[in-house]
């Protein structure tokens, strides 16, 4: 027995799912009667009926569920081949919606945005600033940049490069008036700024020396769910902030902001992109990533957002 098309078993496939000969002549781009003539013919080379049908409805029998259950992965192993190959052929085109923290989205993207928009130009960038974790795929985004440990497991995660870390300061007008603290217990008797985190929590400060890691307890009349406010205002004096270096690396180099605590390490963690696991990724993600990859290869400091 001569084995059946590709085309005749999709067709079943089509027919099968949708319960309707007119629907999936329409989603075939068939006629109803070819489609019909179709199954026909797979059923008679088949030797059994793979379907019931009657002027109103259509039923798979339970040979043709067995057949339906084995065709499905099958085909999306096709289908998935098919695609594998895209990158070969199509230029890399589109919309790719992307959600990152704010800092991230102004220190390490923006600097980027110019050079990967001339790079492809069919590319066309939706960038949401979220400081709140986003559902990518309710909200349809394409892929989302966080902190490894704000991935959420079941996605796929790109390491991107670089470390994120921590620093802690304050503006020199805040340390005329209160001597620099020389531990992390010190800051206890500190202003500290506050950062309230999306899911109503408050930022905490984990220190580490020697291996010997502790979490300093922290208070303040100052909280904020901003980081451009808490870092106006530590530059105004009003208390030591615990935030990301890079956001706050041109105002060390400057003087307005001094590095507190420097022979004690701060938070770190490694930047990803994440996006929904699936067995092909769209050609503009993968040369999104691939860019971002080439950028950051130097492993320069990017902003921490927790």
């Amino acid at each position: 027995m001569r084995p059946p098309d590709l085309a005749d078993l999709s067709a079943f496939v089509v027919v099968a799912e949708l319960r309707s000969f007119a629907k999936a002549a329409a989603r075939l781009g068939l006629s109803r009667s070819r489609v019909s003539e179709t199954i026909q013919a797979l059923e008679e080379r088949l030797g059994v009926r793979l379907l019931n049908r009657t002027t109103r409805s259509v039923a798979v029998t339970d040979a043709g569920e067995r057949l339906l259950a084995r065709l499905r992965p099958l085909l999306r192993d096709f289908d998935a081949a098919l695609e594998s190959i895209s990158a070969f052929r199509e230029a890399p085109a589109g919309v790719l919606r992307l959600t990152v923290p704010p800092p991230v989205a102004r220190v390490t993207l923006a600097p980027l945005l110019a050079r990967f928009l001339a790079q492809y130009p069919q590319i066309s960038l939706e960038i949401s600033a979220d400081a709140a974790l986003i559902d990518i795929v309710a909200n349809r985004f394409d892929a989302g940049i966080r902190p490894d440990d704000r991935v959420e497991g079941d996605m796929i995660a790109v390491p991107l490069g670089g470390e994120l870390r921590g620093v802690v300061v304050a503006a020199p007008s805040y340390l005329a008036r209160c001597s620099p603290p020389t531990t992390p217990k010190d800051l206890q008797a500190h202003e500290c700024i506050m950062f309230r985190l999306p899911n109503g929590g408050v930022l905490s400060w984990p220190f580490e020396k020697n291996g010997h890691r502790l979490e300093a307890a922290v208070s303040g009349r100052l909280t904020v769910n901003d980081l451009d406010v808490a870092v106006s205002a530590a530059l105004d004096g009003a208390g030591v902030l615990y935030t990301g270096l890079d956001y706050v690396a041109p105002m060390i180099k400057s003087g307005q902001l001094v590095p507190l605590l420097e022979d004690w390490r701060t938070r770190s963690a490694t930047l990803f992109l994440y996006y929904p696991s699936r067995r092909q990724v769209p050609v503009r993600l993968q040369v999104f990533i691939e860019f971002l990859r080439e950028h950051l290869r130097d492993g320069r400091l990017l902003a921490l957002s927790r």
